[in-house]
C-alpha cells in the first residue's frame, strides 16, 4: 500500500502507514511500535483508542449519527455544552461547535466583530490560528501558512510576543518591550475604538511552545477592559489538561471574552468549539453563523463527553503536571550536557527543546534529532518559525517510564547528532 494517491500538501513526519494505535502507541502494517509523543499534534490526549471513548462511539453509533443542529437538536450536543460549562471560565456559559479549530477561530472573530461594531483583529508574531483565509491572516508563525494565498482579509495587525528567549531578555524586559509595542500599533496602525478583539494562543504553538508570561495575559486584560476590547484566547492546542491545568490561562489571573477549543476535545474525534457569555452570542443574528455538520454529528459528541469523563476519573490534569515536571527537569539535565539544547521550557507535558548554536537557530540540528528517532520508534515534532525547537506532546496518560523511554532514543540522537 502506497500514499500516490494522497495529495502531496500534507507534509509527514513519517511515512509510515499506521494500522492502529494504542495508548501512547501507534503500529504500521509491518507491527513496527512508535511511541507517539506527537499525540496527532496536541489530539489524542487520552491516549490512542481509550477504551471509555471506544465504547461511547460504539453505542452513539447504533442510536444516531447525526442529527442537523437547524432542524433538530440531538440530545449529545444538549449533553456536552451542560458538561463543559463549568469547565470553563466564569461567564462563559453558551457554546458553538464546529469542526475544526481554523472554523471555531473564524466564528470567534465574526462575534468579536459582530458584538463590537469593530472592525480590525491584534494577533501576535509566532501565532497559528489556521490556514483558511481570516485565520491565516491572524497566523504569524511561518510565511509558508501564507505564502501564495494573499491578499489576505485585512483589519489584521500582529504585536510581538513576549519570548524572552528569542530576544535574549529577562521576562519583565520581554514584556515592558511588547507592552509598549502593543501601545505603538494602537497609536500608529488600529485605534482601540477600531479593534475589534485581541487574540492569542497562553502558550504558542506552531510559534515555538512560549509560554506567555502571567504579567502579559493579566496587563492584556487590563488594557481590553480599558478600551472595551474583547480578549479572546485560542486554548485550541493547550487546552483539555495539556498544560496541568485544565486551561492553560488558568495559571494567569486573566480570563477571556472568548475562548477557542479543539484537538484534545474529543480525543480524535472531529470537533472544535468556542465559548462565550450568552448576552455576548446573542449579538449573533440567528442564521448568520453555522455549518451543516458542527453541532449535529451525535458520535463524536459521544466521544468528547467520553473525553471529559475519561480526564476527570483518571486524573489526567493531574497526571500531565507530575508527568510534566517529570519530563522537564530530564530534559533540564540533557541541556546541561548538551549545549545545543539552549532552552527547555513549557508547563505541563506541552514541553519544548529548543536547539541553537551560538544564539542562532540551529534548525538542521532539531530535524536530525526528530528523524533519528522517527527511525529508532519515537515520534517527535518540531515547530517554531525557524524549526528549530522540538515539541514534546505525549498523551496525558504518559507514565515516568514511558518518559524514560523516550528520552533513551531522544539521548541517543543528541549524541548521533551532534
Amino acid at each position: 500500500m502506497t500514499n500516490n494517491r494522497l495529495a502531496n500538501v500534507w507534509t509527514h513526519l513519517s511515512e509510515a502507514i499506521i494500522e492502529r494505535g494504542e495508548g501512547i502507541y501507534v503500529y504500521d502494517q509491518q507491527g513496527q511500535q512508535y511511541i507517539d509523543f506527537t499525540s496527532g499534534i496536541g489530539v489524542t490526549n487520552t491516549g490512542h483508542c481509550h477504551p471509555r471513548v471506544v465504547s461511547a462511539i460504539q453505542q452513539q453509533a447504533s442510536k444516531l449519527l447525526f442529527g442537523q443542529i437547524n432542524c433538530v437538536i440531538p440530545s449529545k450536543s444538549v449533553e456536552l455544552a451542560e458538561r463543559l460549562q463549568p469547565l470553563l471560565p466564569d461567564g462563559l456559559d453558551t457554546l458553538f461547535f464546529s469542526n475544526s479549530g481554523a472554523e471555531a477561530v473564524e466564528g470567534a472573530i465574526k462575534l468579536a466583530k459582530v458584538a463590537t461594531g469593530r472592525t480590525n483583529i491584534i494577533s501576535f508574531q509566532g501565532s497559528f490560528h489556521g490556514r483558511t483565509a481570516m485565520t491565516m491572516a491572524l497566523t504569524g508563525s511561518k510565511t509558508i501558512y501564507r505564502g501564495g494565498f494573499q491578499p489576505l482579509p485585512s483589519g489584521v495587525f500582529f504585536a510581538p510576543f513576549p519570548y524572552a528567549y528569542r530576544y535574549g531578555w529577562d521576562e519583565q524586559t520581554t514584556v515592558n518591550f511588547c507592552l509598549n509595542e502593543l501601545d505603538l500599533i494602537f497609536r500608529s496602525q488600529s485605534s482601540p475604538t477600531e479593534t475589534a478583539a485581541i487574540i492569542i494562543e497562553p502558550v504558542l504553538g506552531e510559534g515555538g511552545y512560549v509560554p506567555a508570561p502571567t504579567a502579559f495575559l493579566e496587563t492584556l486584560r487590563d488594557i481590553c477592559d480599558k478600551h472595551n476590547i474583547l480578549l479572546i484566547f485560542d486554548e485550541i492546542q493547550s487546552g483539555y489538561g495539556r498544560t496541568g491545568r485544565f486551561w492553560a490561562h488558568e495559571y494567569s489571573r486573566a480570563r477571556p471574552d472568548i475562548m477557542i477549543m479543539a484537538k484534545g476535545i474529543a480525543s480524535g474525534m472531529p470537533l472544535s468549539a468556542f465559548a462565550a457569555p450568552r448576552d455576548l452570542m446573542e449579538k449573533f443574528t440567528p442564521g448568520s453563523h453555522g455549518g451543516t455538520y458542527g453541532g449535529g454529528n451525535a458520535v463524536v459528541m459521544a466521544a468528547a463527553i467520553a473525553t471529559i469523563d475519561a480526564i476527570q476519573e483518571e486524573n489526567l490534569v493531574e497526571n500531565a503536571l507530575r508527568t510534566g515536571q517529570y519530563l522537564t527537569g530530564k530534559l533540564c539535565d540533557l541541556k546541561a550536557q548538551y549545549p545545543v539544547i539552549g532552552d527547555v521550557r513549557g508547563p505541563g507535558l506541552m514541553v519544548a527543546t529548543e536547539f541553537t548554536v551560538n544564539g542562532e537557530p540551529a534548525t538542521d540540528i532539531a530535524k536530525s534529532i526528530s528523524k533519528y528517532c522517527e527511525k529508532h520508534g519515537l515520534l517527535l515534532l518540531t515547530c517554531g518559525t525557524y524549526g528549530n525547537v522540538i515539541r514534546w506532546i505525549p498523551p496525558l496518560i504518559a507514565t515516568p517510564g514511558q518518559i524514560e523511554d523516550a528520552l533513551a532514543i531522544f539521548e541517543e540522537a543528541l549524541r548521533q547528532s551532534i
